[in-house]
Order: structure tokens, then sequence, then C-alpha cells
């Protein structure tokens, strides 16, 4: 808390960074696959932006195991996504876990956030060129 009794990280904007092994496959990966071209970059480091959020792919000599979703899209039709996605070579993870199971790339997942106003969730996730669990989400309501 700030003096003022506010909280800085509340009021601060979340931005997200991606390690990559391979930053110019990974740049490759993004505008090929996700029609994604970065806003921005430095050495080392992409930066695109998406509703208003910046997102990160930067070069690094660690990894993420993609074994958790690192990051997501919220959207409003979760199959033309997942459709116009694969139609770009987009590999879709399928999972059969006790109470999470995708049909044809889209999980069905019950409950959802009350501010959020749904009552359920679709998803689908895949992998970026660097082994980046990405998620795509559609709140059902």
């Amino acid at each position: 808390m700030s003096q003022d009794g506010r909280n800085p990280l509340a009021e601060g904007r979340v931005a997200t960074r991606l390690p990559a092994a391979d930053l110019d496959r990974a740049r490759r990966f993004y505008a090929e696959k996700l029609g994604l071209e970065p806003v921005d970059e430095r050495p080392g480091g992409l930066l695109y932006r998406c509703g208003g959020v910046d997102f990160v792919v930067f070069r690094s000599a660690g990894a993420s195991p993609g074994t958790f979703t690192q990051m997501a899209w919220e959207v409003d039709d979760i199959e033309a996504v997942v459709s116009e996605l694969r139609r770009r070579g987009v590999v879709f993870e399928e999972v059969d876990l006790p109470g999470l199971r995708t049909r044809d790339g889209i999980a069905e997942i019950e409950g959802n956030y009350p501010s959020k106003g749904a009552r359920g969730e679709r998803g689908a996730w895949f992998r970026d060129s660097e082994g980046n669990m990405i998620g795509i989400g559609q709140p059902v309501c």
C-alpha cells in the first residue's frame, strides 16, 4: 500500500512474459500461425499488444515446462478462433482427465467467476513454437 492507501499493483497493468529459446522462430510462429506482429521490439524481446494488453516474447536460456496455461485469450466465438488457427497450422491439445475432456480440441468447463456473469467456460489449449502453453477461453452464459 502507498501512503495514500492506494494499492499500486491493483492500479497497474498486467503484462505477460513468455520465454523463447529462439526468438526468430517465435516471431515466425506468432506471425504465421497467430497472425500477430510485434508492435515494438528491442534486442532480445518482442512486444505484442492485443485488446490493449501487452505481452512480451523474450530470448531466454530458461524454458517453461509447458504443463500449465501461461497466457490466454478470452474470445467471443471459440469455435471460429480454433477453426482459423487450425487452418493456419496450430495444433490443439487433446485432454482426457476426470472432469476435463476436450472434444475436437475444445473443453466444456463447469463454473466461472461470478463477476464474469457466466455459468461456465469453453477452453482450448495449444503450445507455441517454444513450448509455452497458450489458452483460449469463451465464457458460457
